[in-house]
C-alpha cells in the first residue's frame, strides 16, 4: 500500500498520528535475500529453502558435434545439492565417465567430443536441488540432437512445357531437427528473381502462375539450410524449358497428327485457378502467442492479384503483415480472438476466385497468476495460488518436494483447494518448496515456490549513513531495504528529536523506501529508517542533500544556411557549482562526426563548411552526476538545385517538341521553376539562348520551334537560393526549312545626298530566315506621285541606295525577306525621304529684350518650311560680347551657341556679364547643316555690384598706424563708385572691439590708418560699390608695433631680486598645495580645484567650445584653419579674394552674439566664410604693457 501526500506544509503538524507502514503478508511475501552485497554477513544465519535459477530450455536441441551441456543452477541457504532422472528413473552420472557436473552447481556436461554419440544421451531430463528445507525441481528437459540429413537421390527428367502454362518445382527438403529453411538458387549461388508470377511458397516449392521464355534454364537448384548444424544441403537442378506453339508443334510434327497438334488454346488468358490450398476451404490451428501464416498461390493469364479479407471481422491493423507478394498473410502475437474464416481472393482480367480458411486458436497454459515464495513467522497464515489458462483449460497439480502431494508427507498446517494451498498457524516443520504443474494437450507450466517459516528480529540491509544527493524539485528515494520475520513495520523519522513522518508529505513503499515526491532545499537533513517487529527493533541513518537543478539558460535555435557557410549553436548551461557539470553534443543522437569542421568551444557548437550530410537535428547535452538536461534545434542546409538530367525529346513536329527532365535535389529549398535554353548548333553554336521557363511543379514542356534549327535543349532548376548550374545538353532535332515568317525590323529611308535615298533594315538572323537562299526584295515609289512601285531582289546585306532621286521627297518602302521555300509576308510600307541639302533662308524679325545684367529674352520669326529642305531640327542662337561698356577692355570675346530644338521662335541667354555690349545672329538647322545667318543684332547688358578686390595687404606697421594697400576688383561690372574699409580691434582674450567704418574714394588703391592703439591686432573688412551695390569682401588682420620702453621696463622688474624672491615662493607654496592635494585625493578626498579651473579657464590657454557659446582658436584669413595660441599673421601678408570671405557675422553671430554676465562679447570666430561686420557698442580697455607683451608669447 503506498501513501502519498503531496506537500503543504514545511513543518510537520503537532500532534498528528505518524503514519506506520505496515507489510501485511497476504499473497507476495518476503524473500531471504542471499546475495545482497556486502551485508551478507548480516544474513548468514538465515536459511532458505532452494530457487531454481537458471535451466535448460524444455525441447532442448543441441549440436551432435559438441560436449552436451545442460544447465540447471539454484540458491538456497544451506546451499542445494543436485541430482538428475533421465527418462524418468535416477540419473547415476558417477557410473558415467563422460558426465560431469560443474562445481557448487547442477549444471551436467557431456563429453562426447573425445568419445560418445550424442544419440546415445537423447531423452528427457530432470534436475533437482535439494537441501534442508525442501527440494525444488527443473523443468522436463527433452534433450535431442539436431539433424541434417541429405536429400534422397533422385533423377529429375527435363521440364518442356508451352509459354503461359501454370508450373510447379517441388523442393521436398529431407525432414531435419529443427526444421531447415528453404531458398532457390543457380548454380552461380544466386538467388532466383521472384515476383507476383514467380514465389516460393511456405512448403518451399517454387510456383509459376504463368512460365514465359526467359523462365527457361537448366539450373533451378532448391537448398536447405540447417541453421543449428551451420550445414547447407542441395537438390539435383531441375531443367525447365519454355517453348511457343510453334516450337511445339515443330518438335512433335513426326509423331502426332493433325488434329493432335497444339492450338493456341494454351496461350490464351484464363481466369486464376488455386495452385496452393486445394478446393474451396480449408482448416487452420495455431497456437496463442505464434504467427499465423496464411497462404493461396493462384495460376491465371494474367498474373492474378491476391486480396485478403477476414469473414465478419476486420484484421488487426498492428498485427497483420503481408508476405510474398500479398500471397501469404501472416498475423503476429496471435490471441483465441483471431480465430475465424479468413478469405484471399484471386484476380485477374477474366474472373475472380476465393479459398476460405478456418482458422482456429488453441493454446497451450500460460499463467495468470503463478505462486510465490512464502516467508511467514511461526503461527502467521499464508496461501500459494497457481491460476493458469489455456485451450483446452489447462489442469492443476501440485507437488511438494518434487513430489505428488498425493503421496507427500502429512502436513496439519495445509489444505488444498484446487489452484489454492492454504496454510494456517504454520510451524517451523511446515517450511518446503512446493511445484505447481498446468499441463494440457499442447504443453504444460511448471512452477517452484516455497514456504520458509522463520522467527527473526529486524535487520536493516541499508548501508549505514548512506549519503543521498537529489536534483531540487526531483523525487528523492531514500532505501530501507529490511529483513525480518514476522515482517516488520517501517517508520521513518528527520532529524536527531524530528517526528515521525506523516502522509501529507511523504511517500512510503512497500519495501521500506521513503519516498519525497518533490524535493525541496528544505528537504536536506537526516533522515532514521526504523524497523520493528515483535522480536526487536533496528534503525538506520541516511543524510539527503538537495542540489539546484542544472538549466540550459540559452538554447540552440533553429537555423537554415547555404551549402559551403558556417552556422553556429549556442549553448549555456548554469548548474549546481558543487558539481562537475560536462556539455556533450549530439547530432541526430550519434556522437558529433570526428571531423574537423566541427568546433566545440565553452558555449557553443561552430560547423564550417557546412555540407549536405550535416543538416539534422543537433542536441546539447548538460549532464551532472545527478541530472541531464538537453536542448536541440535543427540545422536545414539548402543550396541552389542539382541540374536537372535524363532530357529526353518525344513528340517530334515541325515546329514543337515535348521536352521532359529529371530534377535533380532540391537541396531542401523547393524548386519554384525550370528555364528552358536552346543552341542553334548550325547558325550559333555555342550560344545558348532563353527558350521558356514553366513552373517547378512541372517536368515536362511543349516548346515551339523555328524552321530550320538545329536545336539542342538543356534545363536549369531555380530556387530561392538561386539557379542550378545547366544539365547536360539534350540530343540534337534539326526543323525542316521552311519560307521566312516574318520580316526585317527597322526598315528606314535617309538620303545621304541631296538626290539619293538610302534604304536600311535589320536583316534576319540566321536563326530566323527559316531555310537557306535568304535574300531580300527591295521596293520603293514616292508618297505623294501615281508612280508604280519599283522594286530590286538583294542578297542578305541591310542596305540598297536609290540614285536620281529629287530633294527631300517623302517615299514610301518596304523590305521583304524571301529564301529557296519562298517568300514571308507581305510587309508594311514605312515612309521616308530622300536626301537632305542645307536651308536657304535665314531666320527674320530679331528682337532681344534685356531682362537682367545676366539674361536676355531672344525672339524671331520662322523660316518657310519649304526652304528649309529637309528635317527642321532648331535653330542656333550665336551671340558674343563685343566690347566693354567701360571702354576700358576691349577685346573680341569667342562666340556662345544655344539650340532651341524643332519650331521654337523664342528662347532665353543666361550667363551674359553686366555691364557689357552684345551680338547676336540665329540660323535654321536641318539634318544636313545650318541655313544662312540672320543680321546680327546687338544689345547691351546692365551694371551688376563688382566683385571683391582683387588682393589686400598690410604694410609699414607702426606703434600707432597701418598701411593698407590693393588691387581693383578683377570684375567691376561697371564704374567702382568708392571702397568701403571696416575694421576693429581684437584683445588678448579674442574679443572684438568696436567696429569703425571708412569710405575710400574709388580712385584709390592705398590707405594709411592712424591713432591706432600700440601692440593690437586689428581685423580689418574691405569692399568695392557700384551704383548697383556693394560687392564681395576682403578680410585680413595685423598687429601694431610694440613699445620698446614698456617691453624693456617690463624686463627690468623681471630681473629684480625682491621679484624673484617673491616668485619662489609662490612656487614652493603652490608645491605644498599639490602635495596636500594628492593626498587628500588618495585617502579617497575631493578637492575642487578642478571645477574652479574649468570655471575660471584662460582662454589663451584653453580655448572654449562654439557650440556652448565660448571661445575656440580662430583662424586666419588665408587657410581658415585654427590658430594656436600665440600664432600671427605677418603684417605685410597679401590675401586673396577667394581665401578671405569672413565676416564677423560668422564669427559672433553679429549683434545677437552671445554675452558672459559681465556683458563681454563671446562669440567665437573661426574660419568661416566671412559676412557683413556687425557693428559693435562695446568699448575694450587698450591692453597693459605686459598684456602686449604676453601676446606675443
Amino acid at each position: 500500500m503506498q501513501l502519498k501526500i503531496m506537500p503543504k506544509k514545511k513543518h510537520l503538524p503537532a500532534g498528528r498520528v505518524p503514519l506506520i507502514l505496515f507489510l501485511c503478508q497476504v499473497i507476495s511475501a518476503l524473500e531471504v535475500p542471499l546475495d545482497h552485497g556486502g551485508k551478507a554477513k548480516l544474513l548468514e544465519d538465515l536459511v532458505q529453502p532452494p530457487t531454481i535459477t537458471q535451466q535448460s530450455p524444455k525441447d532442448y536441441i543441441i549440436d551432435p558435434r559438441e560436449n552436451i551441456v545442460i544447465q540447471c543452477e539454484a540458491k538456497g541457504k544451506p546451499p542445494p545439492s543436485f541430482s538428475w532422472t533421465q527418462n524418468g528413473t535416477h540419473f547415476d552420472i558417477d557410473k558415467d565417465p563422460l558426465v560431469t557436473m560443474k562445481p557448487d552447481s547442477g549444471t551436467l556436461i557431456i563429453n562426447i567430443m573425445s568419445e560418445g554419440k550424442a544419440e546415445t544421451y537423447e531423452g528427457v531430463y530432470q534436475c533437482t536441488a535439494r537441501n534442508e528445507r525442501g527440494a525444488a525441481i527443473s523443468n522436463n528437459i527433452v534433450v535431442r540432437p539436431s539433424r541434417s540429413p541429405l536429400w534422397t537421390k533422385e533423377k529429375l527428367e527435363p521440364m518442356t512445357l508451352q509459354n503461359g502454362q501454370p508450373l510447379v518445382l517441388p523442393c521436398r527438403p529431407p525432414v531435419g531437427l529443427p526444421p531447415p529453411i528453404i531458398f532457390w538458387m543457380d548454380n552461380s549461388f544466386q538467388r532466383l528473381p521472384q515476383s507476383e508470377r514467380v514465389s516460393q511458397g511456405l512448403n518451399g516449392d517454387l510456383y509459376f502462375s504463368n512460365v514465359l521464355p526467359e523462365d527457361t534454364r537448366e539450373d533451378y537448384i532448391c537448398y536447405a539450410r540447417f541453421n543449428h548444424t551451420q550445414t547447407i544441403q542441395q537438390k539435383q537442378p531441375i531443367s525447365v524449358k519454355v517453348i511457343s506453339v510453334d516450337e511445339l508443334n515443330d518438335t512433335i510434327a513426326a509423331n502426332l497428327s493433325d488434329t493432335e497438334f497444339y492450338g493456341a488454346k494454351s496461350n490464351r488468358e484464363r481466369p486464376p485457378t488455386f495452385l496452393t490450398p486445394e478446393g474451396n476451404a480449408s482448416n487452420k490451428e495455431e497456437l496463442r502467442g505464434n504467427v499465423l501464416s496464411l497462404e493461396c498461390i493462384a495460376e491465371g493469364l494474367p498474373t492474378p492479384v491476391i486480396y485478403w479479407i477476414k469473414e465478419d471481422g476486420t484484421l488487426p491493423i498492428n498485427r497483420t503483415f503481408y508476405r510474398n507478394f500479398q500471397k501469404t498473410l501472416q498475423i503476429i502475437q496471435v490471441s483465441e480472438a483471431d480465430s475465424g474464416n479468413y478469405q484471399c481472393i484471386a484476380k485477374n482480367a477474366l474472373g475472380a476466385i476465393h479459398h476460405t480458411i478456418s482458422v482456429t486458436v488453441k493454446a497451450a497454459p500460460y499463467w495468470i497468476m503463478a505462486p510465490q515464495n512464502l516467508v511467514l513467522s511461526p503461527g502467521e497464515d499464508g496461501a500459494l495460488i497457481c491460476r493458469a489458462n489455456g485451450n483446452p483449460k489447462p489442469t492443476i497439480s501440485w507437488l511438494s518436494n518434487g513430489v505428488p502431494i498425493e503421496i507427500a508427507s502429512d502436513d496439519p498446517s495445509r489444505k488444498i483447494d484446487g489452484d489454492t494451498i492454504i496454510f494456517s498457524n504454520v510451524q517451523e516443520r511446515s517450511s518446503a518448496v512446493y511445484q505447481c504443474n498446468a499441463s494440457n494437450e499442447y504443453g504444460y507450466l511448471l512452477a517452484n515456490a516455497f514456504v520458509n517459516v522463520l522467527a527473526e528480529p529486524p535487520r536493516i540491509l541499508t548501508s549505514a549513513n548512506t549519503h543521498y544527493q537529489v536534483i531540487a524539485n526531483r523525487p528523492a528515494l531514500l532505501d530501507c531495504a529490511f529483513f525480518g520475520s514476522p515482517l516488520p513495520t517501517i517508520e521513518w523519522f528527520k532529524g536527531a528529536k524530528g517526528s515521525a513522518l506523516h502522509e501529507d508529505t511523504y511517500v512510503l513503499h512497500e519495501n521500506g523506501t521513503l519516498g519525497i515526491p518533490v524535493a525541496q532545499k528544505e528537504s536536506t537533513g537526516t533522515y532514521t529508517c526504523v524497523a520493528k517487529n515483535k522480536l526487536g527493533i533496528a534503525k538506520n541513518e541516511v543524510n539527503l542533500e538537495i542540489k539546484d537543478p542544472t538549466r540550459i539558460i540559452k538554447q540552440p535555435e533553429y537555423a537554415v544556411v547555404q551549402r559551403g557557410s558556417t552556422v553556429s549553436f549556442e549553448c549555456k548551461v548554469k548548474h549546481d557549482h558543487t558539481l562537475t557539470l560536462t556539455v556533450t553534443w549530439l547530432k541526430d543522437d550519434h556522437e558529433l562526426p570526428s571531423d574537423g569542421r566541427f568546433t566545440v568551444d565553452e558555449d557553443q557548437l561552430v560547423v564550417a563548411d557546412v555540407g549536405d550530410n550535416d543538416g539534422g537535428t543537433y542536441t546539447c547535452v548538460a549532464n551532472t552526476t545527478l541530472d541531464t538536461v538537453s536542448a536541440s534545434a535543427v540545422l536545414g542546409v539548402v543550396d541552389v538545385p542539382d541540374p536537372p538530367f535524363d532530357l529526353e525529346l518525344t513528340d517530334q513536329l515541325d515546329k514543337s517538341v515535348q521536352l521532359s527532365w529529371t530534377p535533380g535535389d532540391d537541396n531542401n529549398s523547393p524548386i519554384t521553376k525550370f528555364i528552358i535554353e536552346y543552341e542553334d548548333a548550325m547558325h550559333e553554336a555555342g550560344l545558348w539562348h532563353y527558350q521558356a521557363d514553366v513552373p517547378g511543379t512541372q517536368t515536362r514542356a511543349q516548346l515551339k520551334l523555328s524552321p530550320y534549327v538545329n536545336y539542342s535543349f538543356r534545363v536549369m532548376a531555380e530556387n530561392s537560393l538561386g539557379r542550378s548550374s545547366p544539365s547536360q545538353p539534350s540530343e540534337q532535332y534539326f526543323t525542316k526549312a521552311a519560307e521566312p515568317d516574318k520580316n526585317p525590323m527597322t526598315v528606314e529611308g535617309l538620303g545621304s545626298e541631296p538626290d539619293n535615298l538610302v534604304i536600311t533594315w535589320k536583316p534576319l538572323n540566321g536563326f530566323e530566315s527559316n531555310g537557306p537562299g535568304l535574300q531580300y526584295k527591295v521596293s520603293w515609289r514616292q508618297k505623294d506621285g501615281d508612280d508604280e512601285w519599283t522594286s530590286v531582289v538583294v542578297a542578305n546585306v541591310s542596305k540598297y541606295i536609290v540614285s536620281g532621286t529629287p530633294t527631300f521627297v517623302p517615299y514610301l518602302i518596304k523590305v521583304q525577306a524571301l529564301n529557296d521555300m519562298g517568300f514571308a509576308p507581305e510587309p508594311s510600307a514605312v515612309m521616308g525621304h530622300s536626301g537632305e541639302d542645307l536651308p536657304m533662308v535665314a531666320p527674320r524679325n530679331v528682337q532681344v529684350n534685356v531682362l537682367n545684367g545676366t539674361l536676355a529674352e531672344v525672339h524671331w520669326d520662322p523660316v518657310p518650311l519649304q526652304s528649309v529642305r529637309g528635317h527642321l531640327q532648331g535653330y542656333r542662337i550665336y551671340y558674343w560680347k563685343a566690347q566693354s561698356s567701360s571702354k576700358r577692355n576691349r577685346r573680341h570675346m569667342e562666340k556662345k551657341i544655344l539650340i532651341f530644338q524643332g519650331s521654337k521662335t523664342h528662347g532665353m541667354l543666361p550667363g551674359l556679364e553686366p555691364f557689357s555690349h552684345y551680338l547676336l545672329n540665329v540660323r535654321v538647322v536641318n539634318g544636313k547643316g545650318e541655313g544662312p545667318a540672320s543680321p546680327d543684332k546687338d544689345f547691351n547688358t546692365p551694371e551688376g555690384v563688382p566683385s571683391a578686390p582683387s588682393a589686400l595687404k598690410i604694410v609699414n606697421p607702426t606703434l600707432d598706424s597701418l598701411t593698407l594697400e590693393w588691387d581693383p576688383p578683377r570684375h567691376p561690372n561697371g564704374i567702382l563708385t568708392e571702397y568701403t574699409l571696416k575694421y576693429q580691434p581684437i584683445n588678448s582674450t579674442h574679443e572684438l572691439g568696436p567696429l569703425i567704418d571708412l569710405k575710400i574714394p574709388a580712385n584709390k588703391t592705398r590707405w594709411t590708418l592712424k591713432n591706432l592703439n600700440f601692440s593690437t591686432r586689428y581685423k580689418f573688412y574691405f569692399y568695392a560699390q557700384t551704383s548697383a551695390g556693394s560687392g564681395s569682401q576682403i578680410t585680413e588682420e595685423a598687429v601694431t608695433t610694440v613699445d620698446e620702453a614698456m617691453a624693456s621696463r617690463q624686463v627690468d622688474i623681471a630681473t629684480q631680486g625682491w621679484f624673484i624672491g617673491l616668485m619662489c615662493a609662490v612656487a614652493l607654496l603652490i608645491l605644498i598645495l599639490l602635495i596636500v592635494c594628492f593626498i587628500r585625493r588618495n585617502k579617497g578626498g575631493k578637492y575642487p580645484v578642478k571645477e574652479k579651473e574649468d570655471a575660471h579657464a584662460d582662454p589663451e590657454i584653453q580655448p572654449m567650445k562654439e557650440d556652448d557659446g565660448t571661445f575656440g582658436e580662430y583662424s586666419d584669413a588665408e587657410d581658415h584653419k585654427p590658430l594656436k595660441k600665440g600664432s600671427r599673421t605677418p603684417s605685410d601678408r597679401t590675401v586673396k579674394k577667394e581665401d578671405s570671405d569672413d565676416s564677423l557675422v560668422d564669427y559672433g553671430e553679429g549683434v545677437n552674439g552671445q554675452f558672459n554676465e559681465d556683458g563681454s562679447f563671446i562669440g567665437q570666430y573661426s574660419g568661416k566664410k566671412e559676412k557683413e561686420p556687425a557693428e559693435g557698442n562695446e568699448s575694450s580697455e587698450a591692453p597693459s604693457p605686459v598684456n602686449a607683451m604676453n601676446s606675443f608669447v
